[in-house]
């Protein structure tokens, strides 16, 4: 089984959509999907991925299911910097939340006072289990960290969704924190994720990232990457984000 994560293309969050660049984005991704054998397609319900989803199933002629457990991961916590203000979990300063060694454990990282008060580890539960079940429907069912090949395929899953669930995704499929994640990898508007299993004894198979962030098609349509999901490059630049 091949797994193809997505994230949406340039957003407006403003009417959950896209912005014009996003629109072009969503346009070159097209082109890509169209050379894909795509067996079957799953989508947030929110706007900007199922505009992001819509050129390029449109061309496959594919109709997607739109799933809730896919759409942003949502558990705003009290980031200790922030003074009260509540923010999403893959948005704190490197020099807070690495001094925690838990956050690195995969068993343990939803176990600090700030993520059980934000309840986190229910959100992260609730969507892990949509992916399991969305995995058990095309044969491959969780057994402890690793999944059994009950129906082995080389089927094509075409999921869209967004960063934050993304790396939720991942975490799950690899066995790794998602905090680490969150802040260790950056995947551009409209990036393609290319997820693989590998049952090298039958019946058991694991998943294996063979790229990540892929955003060739834009660079085929001469499209820039979009800077969103990133932060400044250098302090002194006055003209990216900073926080």
């Amino acid at each position: 089984m091949r797994l193809l994560i997505i994230r949406h293309a340039d957003p407006d969050y403003s009417i959950d959509s896209l912005t014009e660049k996003g629109w072009r984005e969503a346009e070159a991704l097209s082109e890509k999907l169209a050379g894909e054998k795509i067996d079957y397609s799953y989508v947030s319900p929110l706007g900007r991925a199922r505009d992001t989803a819509k050129k390029g199933l449109e061309k496959l002629q594919m109709e997607p299911v739109i799933c809730d457990w896919l759409r942003e991961f949502h558990a705003p916590i009290l980031r200790p910097d922030r003074d009260g203000d509540r923010i999403i979990c893959w948005d704190w300063l490197p020099q807070d939340w690495t001094v925690e060694d838990m956050y690195y454990d995969h068993e343990l990282w939803a176990d600090t006072e700030i993520m059980r008060e934000g309840n986190v580890k229910a959100e992260y539960d609730r969507v892990t289990a949509g992916l399991d079940e969305l995995l058990a429907h095309h044969g491959y069912e969780r057994s402890g960290r690793l999944y059994k090949a009950v129906k082995a395929n080389n089927d094509t899953i075409a999921i869209f969704c967004h960063f934050g669930a993304e790396c939720v995704l991942l975490a799950h499929l690899l066995g790794v924190s998602p905090m680490v994640l969150w802040h260790g990898l950056c995947a551009a508007p409209s990036s393609v994720t290319t997820v693989y299993t590998e049952e090298r004894r039958e019946g058991i198979a694991s998943f294996r990232v063979a790229s990540f962030g892929d955003i060739s098609h834009l660079y085929v349509a001469n499209e820039p990457p979009a800077f969103a999901a990133r932060f400044c490059e250098c302090y002194s630049n006055a003209d990216e984000r900073h926080d």
